[in-house]
């Protein structure tokens, strides 16, 4: 044991064992909190929080729950994105394939379900942080973060909604691209669009106004498909996955999840 003991502590002393542990194990508060700051995955958490703010009474784990929701549908969409074309021509065609042909075509159902699971757990996240007043200083700046990652969750469903390319989902964007004409100042029929005149000629109108450019032209066709399948699999998630960065970085600055009042 003696010789089994100077081994262990002549091997704690090398270099090679220093320059991959740069502290000891994390038996004081000392070593706790360097355990944290220089791990990969832990270093976005504070060093200490309050057990009763990680209860899951108080937090619901929604937040957690909803950034794992996230990443199956990151995994699950760079699966479905081998075998979907983004055309008028294949877009059914290739839904109905990933559902009865294509070995594991139950992820484009575990992405659309998980889609529907993000969005409730986004909102009762929300809830959670408004029903306890986590939103309130010095938090108010990741609040606003939140209320983004939420618009963009939304953003996410309302873009995947028209890549089956049937009648449901064909019919439910142009109702729903319909509304973006009602944007104050961009829609040609939102308030304020008809301000926007010199002499004669309006800067804003059905062919350069908010619902034009979500749809690339007048109607629902080839440009609005090719378009909203760019946003949702590659503008969107990298922007949510900034706000995410940023998110969880705040909640670390902010001195950890907020406990009960």
């Amino acid at each position: 044991m003696a010789l089994l003991k100077k081994l262990w502590e002549y091997t704690r002393n090398t270099q090679v064992w220093n320059s991959i542990f740069r502290h000891g194990p994390p038996d004081t508060a000392r070593n706790r909190g360097l355990a944290v700051l220089t791990n990969v995955f832990l270093h976005l958490h504070p060093v200490k929080v309050r057990k009763s703010g990680i209860r899951l009474r108080f937090t619901w784990c929604m937040g957690g729950i909803t950034f794992f929701l996230f990443l199956v549908e990151v995994a699950t969409g760079l699966l479905l994105m081998f075998y979907y074309h983004p055309t008028v021509e294949y877009a059914y065609v290739d839904i109905v394939d990933l559902r009865e042909q294509v070995p594991l075509g139950v992820m484009r159902e575990l992405h659309r379900w998980g889609a529907h699971a993000m969005v409730i757990t986004v909102w009762l996240h929300m809830l959670r942080v408004f029903m306890t007043g986590s939103y309130k200083p010095p938090r108010e700046f990741n609040w606003n973060v939140g209320v983004m990652l939420l618009v963009l969750t939304l953003l996410l469903s309302f873009t995947g909604y028209l890549l089956p390319w049937d009648q449901l989902a064909m019919w439910a964007v142009t109702v729903g691209s319909n509304m973006a004409r009602a944007t104050p100042l961009l829609g040609s029929e939102g308030p304020g669009a008809s301000l926007l005149k010199i002499g004669d000629i309006s800067l804003v109108n059905a062919g350069n106004d908010a619902r034009f450019a979500l749809l690339a032209g007048r109607f629902v066709g080839a440009g609005a498909l090719l378009r909203f399948y760019v946003l949702h699999c590659v503008g969107i998630p990298v922007v949510a996955t900034i706000l995410m960065a940023v998110h969880f970085w705040r909640v670390r600055k902010d001195g950890g999840i907020s406990g009960p009042v």
